[in-house]
């Protein structure tokens, strides 16, 4: 009998369960209802929000941040992306086959001499076949003559390639600075107006810490962009160097052998 109880008590209360079920299931249904129809509605906000595009994003953030600095910082941007640009086309222009190079001034040597050495460089474009010019110069003089017209020279290629270099890396220095200048003006700006309400209002010290702080983002990405090109000149300064100092150790080189063959 106790077996018996026990049963029909376990089935009663599975029983009572499955109805309290059933009744709120209704409740719960119209629970998810309104849920979905409120998730839905905040999508649909959210993708009126996201519906700008980028710039027009960066623009509102511009405009927080104040056109004062951020114009400044900007014009440090447009400046040295000119430069930077202006630069990479000049070494592009400026490199040259130095191997193919040499092997056409060796046979101009062996075939025509020097001025047939001094015509294959007229042809050929770039700060290599400049210093192989300045080299076959001198070769009549002397080896030590055209290995100091040699050296000399490279040095003035050297400061053709890196002319307007520093004025970049002016700018990577002066937009995080003016960014961060940006900063303080806008914090001190945010105090002025803590001082003149007379309480400590949030909004008033978040707005005024939200534009001041946009000013060093913006700051901070112009100096990476900038560095980012930067690397990429010094790079390729350093590859054009090399092949200049290449360069003329094989031209020394191929004058002794004139020299000694003639």
């Amino acid at each position: 009998m106790k077996k018996l109880f026990f049963i029909m008590a376990i089935a009663a209360l599975v029983f009572a369960g499955s109805l309290t079920a059933n009744a709120a299931a209704p409740t719960t249904s119209t629970s998810l209802t309104a849920a979905s129809a409120v998730t839905l509605v905040q999508d649909d906000a959210a993708q009126e929000v996201d519906s700008r595009t980028w710039h027009q994003k960066l623009k509102e953030r511009f405009i927080q941040g104040g056109p004062g600095f951020m114009g400044i910082v900007l014009v440090c941007l447009i400046l040295g992306l000119a430069m930077a640009i202006e630069r990479i086309i000049f070494l592009n222009l400026s490199t040259t086959d130095t191997q193919k190079l040499a092997e056409g001034v060796e046979e101009a040597l062996k075939s025509g001499g020097v001025e047939a050495a001094k015509e294959v460089c007229r042809n050929t474009k770039g700060p290599v076949a400049s210093i192989y010019y300045q080299g076959l110069e001198r070769a009549d003089e002397s080896i030590e003559a055209a290995e100091k017209a040699v050296v000399a020279y490279g040095g003035v290629q050297m400061g053709q390639l890196e002319k307007n270099v520093s004025w970049v890396s002016l700018f990577i220095a002066l937009a995080p600075m003016l960014g961060f200048m940006g900063t303080v003006i806008g914090m001190i700006t945010a105090f002025d107006k803590i001082e003149a309400a007379g309480d400590m209002n949030p909004s008033l010290v978040a707005g005024g810490i939200k534009v001041a702080l946009l000013t060093t983002v913006f700051g901070l990405v112009v100096a990476i962009i900038l560095q980012i090109f930067y690397n990429y000149i010094i790079a390729k300064i350093d590859s054009i160097v090399n092949s200049m100092e290449d360069a003329s150790i094989t031209l020394i080189d191929m004058l002794i052998d004139y020299k000694n063959k003639k």
